[in-house]
């Protein structure tokens, strides 16, 4: 299933166990595998201080439970989130070749594969391996190591929430998933062939979970703390209607109706120009009840005041 469409169950972020800092995986001491509280030991191995996870909701990272391990090289970087965006499939060649390399793949492609393959092994060693067969290779990891699935099942546990009429939860479990985020999804592999195509969908998810996040806290009556968020937003996006709705339900939420009247106006007359095109349904029937007086977000279910 590809990471965008369906719903995903609900995953528990990986936590690693209590644990002396100078404890081998055997149990036994040693003194020269003291883990500091940042950085990296020397001589550590991925895996030893506890459960890893990865991250591509900011710079790509493997993490060995709260200490970060660099990934060096871009094109390293690319072989990674390339298996991490199917955690526990098979990767073919060519679509691994062309992600990385793109139109300037090397002679012999399918060898500097195989070395990058070896270098990924050689940094994950033996707590993430990384399998080969007839079509590829797969890294066998969970899709709740991975922070791009956790925020997936995130957001479609807020959605739910807020579909069964629990704004509160909608708001606990969307805020918690855009705090996975550290900044521009893949940043330090942007320019790769492979990765610019799922750049725009991070990008359309972090969105969307941005806006049902302010739509949940609408439902709950925060007005005057949604709005500079909802302002923020409509004005990134000018001609996009969801947003207007949001600032016309704050806007009105916090006694301005003739602001959000002319949230409503301004956008219909950017459609006009744009596109020569009227508001859609949803967004003229809240004007109309804007216009009645009836835009309160505890008077009509949440999926009517979205």
């Amino acid at each position: 299933m590809d990471p965008g469409q369906g719903s995903v169950a609900p995953r528990q972020r990986y936590r690693a166990p209590e644990r002396p800092a100078a404890t081998r995986r055997g149990g036994a001491p040693r003194a020269d595998r003291t883990a500091p509280e940042t950085g990296w030991s020397a001589g550590a191995r991925i895996g030893d201080y506890g459960p890893v996870r990865f991250s591509i909701l900011g710079p790509v990272t493997v993490h060995d439970d709260a200490r970060a391990v660099p990934v060096g090289g871009a094109r390293l970087r690319a072989l990674l989130v390339l298996l991490l965006l199917d955690p526990g499939r098979t990767v073919g060649t060519e679509r691994l070749i062309g992600g990385i390399w793109g139109d300037d793949a090397p002679g012999g492609a399918g060898n500097a594969l195989q070395a990058l393959v070896s270098r990924l092994r050689r940094l994950l060693g033996d707590s993430v391996p990384v399998v080969a067969d007839a079509t590829g290779y797969r890294l066998v990891a969970a899709p709740g190591q991975v922070d791009l699935w956790e925020f997936e099942a995130l957001v479609e546990r807020g959605r739910a929430a807020r579909a069964a009429g629990d704004p509160r939860e909608a708001v606990r479990a969307l805020e918690t998933a855009l705090a996975l985020w550290t900044g521009p999804a893949l940043a330090d592999v942007a320019d790769l062939d492979g990765v610019r195509s799922v750049l725009v969908r991070l990008a359309e998810l972090r969105r969307t979970a941005a806006e049902d996040r302010l739509a949940a806290q609408l439902d709950l009556g925060r007005h005057a703390e949604a709005l500079p968020d909802i302002e923020a937003l409509a004005a990134e996006q000018p001609l996009g209607e969801r947003p207007v709705r949001l600032l016309m339900r704050a806007l009105a939420g916090c006694g301005r109706q003739a602001d959000a009247l002319a949230a409503y106006d301004a956008l219909r007359r950017r459609l006009a120009e744009e596109f020569g095109a009227d508001p859609a349904t949803e967004t003229r029937d809240l004007h109309l009840r804007l216009l009645r007086g009836e835009l309160d977000p505890a008077a009509a279910p949440a999926h009517q005041l979205r």
